[in-house]
C-alpha cells in the first residue's frame, strides 16, 4: 500500500471487501487461478451497486465461462448478467452517471493527443458513430489515404472543426483528355459510401446484403478507449476557406451540412427479447458497439428506430442457453385493398430524430401470426407491426439454423455463400469463431473449415465467420481446426491445448 496513490489504495481495499462479502464464487476461482486480478475487478466493477445477494446470483451466471472468456467478453457477460438480476438497480446507474458526462484530453505517450467523451446518451453516440462512419467513406472515395480507422478520426475531427479534409484535384481545364478520362472513370465507378457499403447490414430488401469491406466497427472499443464524440455545429460555411476545386466524390458538400439524418438507422445490431420489446418483461437486450442494455433503454432504442424507415427488422429463436436456433428477417406484408392510412408529417427533410420531444406518440409493436406456418422445420412466419401510422406491417419467416444437426437447405452450390447463408452464419456466431477474437463477424470471410478445393460444402455445418489473422493461423499445419458439431468449433494447438468456440448467447 505505501506505494499506492490514496484512490489506488481505496480501489484494492474495496475489491478486497467486495470479495470477502459480495463474492465468494469469484474468490475461490481467483484464489485457485482459473481468475486473474483483471478478471476479478471487472466482475467487482459490474455488481458495485448490487447488494450480496444480488452480486452472487449475478455473479452465478458467468463463472462457469469466466476463465476462458477474454476481458471484453467477460465485461460484456457480467453486465448482461446485472441486468437480468437487477434491471431497475441498472437503468438508475445509467441515469445518474449520465449526470456525470464529460469530454476529456490527453497526451498520448506516442506525442500525439487523444479526445474522449464519457457517459453519453447512448441513441446520439450511435447516430454520431454512423456520421463519422459515413464521412469517412466520403474521404475514402474522394482519394484520402489511410485505413478505415485513419480516416475515422479525420472524419472525427472534420465534423467538431467543420472542415472538409477531401483531397481536392485541378481544374479539369488543365488536363488534356487523356488525363480527364481515366479520373471520370475511378469516379463513376466508385460507390463506396453507398449501398453495401454504408454500414455492415446494407439497406432493404428482406436480407441484409453482402458486407462491404468495412475495417472499422466500434463494437470492439472497450470503455476507457478513445470513443466516439458527437458532431459538431451543423452550421458550416464553406466561403470561409476560400475557393476549392471539385472533388472525385461529386459537388462539394461540407460535412455539417445536414445531409445525413440526425437520427440513427437500424444498421446497427439491437436484439432485445421480444417479451421485453412488447412491454411484457423486463429482460436486457444488447446493441453491437454498446454491449448489454436496460430493459428501458432498449425500448427507446427499438422506438428510435422504428420511426427510421430504413431499419430493418429480424428475428432470433434462441434456445434455453440463448443460442440461435431460428433467424428471418422482415419483408413489408402485402397491401391490402382498404384505404391507406395516411403518412405521419415528419420534420423538413424526412428524418426523425432519435427519440427526441415532438416526434409523435412512440411505438406500439405488435407481434402475432400470419396465418402462414412457414418452412417446412422452420418456426412459422409472423407479423409484426410497429403501430406507427404510413408504415407497413411487417412479415418475418423464420428459418432453422443448423446447431446439432444440418439438413444442408442453405447449402451453396460453389465455393461463395449465399447472401442468406452467411448472414445466418453471422447470426449464429457474432463475432469470430476462433477463440478470444471478438472481431465482429460482418467483419470477417465465411471460412470453409474443410476447404471447398477439398470436397467441403459451402453450408452452415463446414463453415461460419474467420477473420483474416485467425484464417491465416488456421492454416498453419501446427494448428488444427475442427467443426465437431454445426455451431460447435474447436481449436488445437501445437501444444496440444484445445479451446472449444460455443455459438452466440443472445438475451433470453
Amino acid at each position: 500500500m505505501l506505494a499506492e496513490t490514496r484512490d489506488g489504495a481505496a480501489r484494492i481495499l474495496s475489491l478486497a471487501h467486495d470479495l470477502e462479502v459480495k463474492l465468494p464464487g469469484t474468490k475461490a476461482a481467483f484464489r485457485i487461478g482459473v481468475l486473474r486480478q483483471s478478471k476479478v475487478a471487472i466482475i467487482a466493477g459490474a455488481v458495485a451497486n448490487l447488494d450480496p445477494a444480488e452480486a452472487r446470483a449475478a455473479e452465478a451466471l458467468v463463472l462457469d465461462r469466466a476463465g476462458r472468456l477474454t476481458p471484453g467478453g467477460l465485461r460484456a457477460a457480467i453486465a448482461r448478467a446485472v441486468l437480468e438480476v437487477a434491471p431497475d438497480k441498472a437503468r438508475k446507474r445509467r441515469e445518474d452517471a449520465q449526470q456525470d458526462a464529460r469530454v476529456q484530453r490527453w497526451r498520448e505517450d506516442s506525442g500525439n493527443a487523444a479526445l474522449m467523451g464519457r457517459e453519453l446518451p447512448p441513441a446520439e453516440v450511435l447516430a454520431a458513430d454512423q456520421r463519422i462512419t459515413w464521412w469517412a467513406w466520403q474521404l475514402k472515395k474522394a482519394g484520402l489515404e489511410g485505413d478505415m480507422d485513419v480516416l475515422r478520426a479525420r472524419a472525427y475531427l472534420d465534423l467538431l472543426l467543420g472542415k472538409d479534409s477531401r483531397p481536392a484535384v485541378a481544374p479539369a481545364a488543365d488536363q488534356d483528355s487523356e488525363d480527364r478520362e481515366p479520373a471520370s472513370s475511378t469516379s463513376s465507378t466508385d460507390d463506396g459510401s453507398h449501398g453495401d457499403d454504408s454500414g455492415p447490414h446494407g439497406e432493404g430488401g428482406a436480407w441484409p446484403s453482402e458486407p462491404g469491406g468495412d475495417a472499422d466497427d466500434p463494437g470492439d472499443y472497450e470503455p476507457g478507449e478513445p470513443g466516439d464524440g458527437e458532431p459538431g455545429s451543423d452550421v458550416d460555411d464553406p466561403g470561409d476557406r476560400g475557393f476549392q476545386a471539385p472533388h472525385p466524390a461529386g459537388p462539394h458538400v461540407p460535412p455539417t451540412a445536414g445531409v445525413l439524418p440526425a437520427g440513427f438507422a437500424g444498421h446497427i445490431n439491437l436484439t432485445t427479447p421480444l417479451a421485453a420489446l412488447l412491454g411484457l418483461a423486463e429482460r436486457p437486450g444488447e446493441l453491437s458497439g454498446l454491449g448489454p442494455v436496460d430493459p428501458a433503454l432498449a425500448r427507446d432504442l427499438a422506438g428510435a428506430a422504428a420511426r427510421n424507415p430504413k431499419t430493418t427488422w429480424c428475428l432470433t429463436v434462441t434456445d434455453e442457453h440463448g443460442h440461435a436456433i431460428g433467424h428471418g428477417c422482415a419483408r413489408p406484408a402485402p397491401r391490402s385493398r382498404g384505404p391507406a392510412q395516411p403518412a405521419r408529417p415528419g420534420p423538413p427533410g424526412g428524418h426523425d430524430p432519435p427519440g427526441g420531444p415532438g416526434d409523435g406518440p412512440p411505438p406500439r409493436f405488435t407481434f402475432t401470426g400470419s396465418g402462414n406456418h412457414g418452412p417446412p422445420g422452420g418456426y412459422g412466419s409472423w407479423r409484426l407491426s410497429t403501430g406507427i401510422p404510413g408504415q407497413p406491417d411487417l412479415i418475418i419467416t423464420v428459418d432453422p439454423i443448423a446447431q446439432d444437426t444440418c439438413d444442408h437447405r442453405f447449402e451453396a452450390r460453389g465455393h461463395d455463400p449465399g447472401v442468406k447463408l452467411r448472414h445466418l452464419a453471422q447470426i449464429r456466431h457474432a463475432t469470430c469463431t476462433a477463440p478470444t477474437c471478438r472481431r465482429p463477424a460482418q467483419q470477417c470471410d465465411f471460412e470453409h473449415n474443410i476447404p471447398y478445393e477439398a470436397g467441403g460444402r459451402s453450408c452452415l455445418c463446414n463453415g461460419g465467420p474467420t477473420c483474416r489473422h485467425d484464417h491465416r493461423l488456421k492454416q498453419n499445419p501446427r494448428w488444427k481446426a475442427e467443426q465437431i458439431t454445426p455451431g460447435t468449433f474447436r481449436r488445437t494447438a501445437p501444444s496440444g491445448r484445445q479451446y472449444t468456440t460455443e455459438p452466440t448467447r443472445y438475451p433470453i
